[in-house]
């Protein structure tokens, strides 16, 4: 059987499909066009591919060989699993490895736009500093604060674990309660609005779906306080980003970590570029060994249970194999 891997994974994952069958991997720099998808995939049996590959219905019904799609990430909002489904096709994902890495950026944002460690850096490096300033770079602390957490999923749910020790109210939105977690760590659930309201800190950790698509406006902004923060781990799309960058350049809220973007995989919005109170990272939630290394040994996995003709671990669409 044909294997088409659309962008180079860890080698754990590339071993593993190696060893079973013919692979092709795509080596360039860059993810493939959805062109060169099709092109590549006509004569596949299945395909592993990345959250930044446009599987649309488009390319699925070119793919008529495809037995299943493994996508390399938690989220697969950029395969048309409804078009997969009607054509048989089960696509794969792979959660839970991830959480804890993911977590650990939300929070790694939250300090850095609070503490203004970013600009610190670029002042230091620029020689800027010529000694301890009582008012030199004032941030504001994290401790005592109130958290809130829009989805409450398994990393919405990680990042406010982590929040213990800060002594730190949480507040969520979430279509369903999570009683467990409301038990642990006193969370509150509320509608969006009051949690935009009373919120010091705001963490963003929804999927990408047609309700959540530009959830975070100006409106939601506006009513954000001018103290708080704005953390986005989740999807570009989910903030509007000329409202945010509006935001941030008025001073309407105070600032913003930003892990993902709207146009990925083409990179961030250059309006970004000229503001000090927002942190950009290039989409580091899950980078580290053991996430990725992980994430290649599940979307490998899935890959081969399908075509072995067994039913994968994690599927997105469990009612093909019926």
């Amino acid at each position: 059987m044909k294997v088409l891997v659309t962008r180079e994974i860890p080698e754990a994952g590339l071993k593993k499909l190696r060893d079973r069958y013919d692979v092709e991997v795509n080596t360039k720099p860059r993810n493939l066009r959805k062109e060169e998808i099709i092109e590549r995939g006509k004569d596949k049996d299945a395909m592993l591919c990345l959250l930044t590959d446009t599987i649309d219905e488009e390319v699925i019904s070119e793919l008529d060989q495809i037995k299943v799609i493994s996508n390399y990430a938690v989220g697969y909002d950029n395969i048309d699993v409804e078009a997969a489904t009607e054509r048989g096709i089960p696509v794969t994902n792979t959660p839970g490895v991830l959480t804890d890495a993911t977590a650990e950026i939300a929070w790694s944002l939250i300090f850095s736009t609070a503490r203004r460690i970013a600009e610190g850096d670029k002042f230091v490096r620029e020689d800027g500093f010529e000694g301890w300033d009582p008012t030199l770079m004032l941030g504001r602390e994290v401790t005592g604060k109130t958290l809130g957490i829009i989805g409450m999923g398994n990393i919405g749910t990680a990042v406010a674990r982590k929040s213990v020790g800060f002594d730190m109210d949480i507040l969520y939105y979430n279509r369903s309660r999570k009683e467990k977690v409301e038990e642990e760590l006193g969370a509150k659930k509320v509608e969006l609005d009051r949690l935009l309201e009373e919120s010091d800190i705001v963490s963003l950790h929804v999927p990408l779906t047609e309700e959540t698509e530009g959830m975070i406006s100006w409106s939601e902004l506006e009513r954000m306080k001018e103290t708080a923060y704005l953390i986005n781990t989740a999807r570009g799309e989910v903030v509007n980003e000329e409202a945010l960058i509006e935001a941030l350049h008025s001073k309407r809220i105070a600032g913003a970590g930003v892990d993902v973007y709207a146009d990925e995989p083409y990179g961030a919005n250059p309006d970004y570029y000229d503001l000090d109170n927002v942190v950009l990272t290039p989409h580091l939630g899950s980078a580290t060994h053991r996430a990725r290394n992980g994430m290649a040994d599940m979307a490998a996995d899935n890959l081969i249970s399908v075509l072995k003709g067994e039913r994968p671990e994690h599927i997105v669409n469990p009612e093909v194999l019926r």
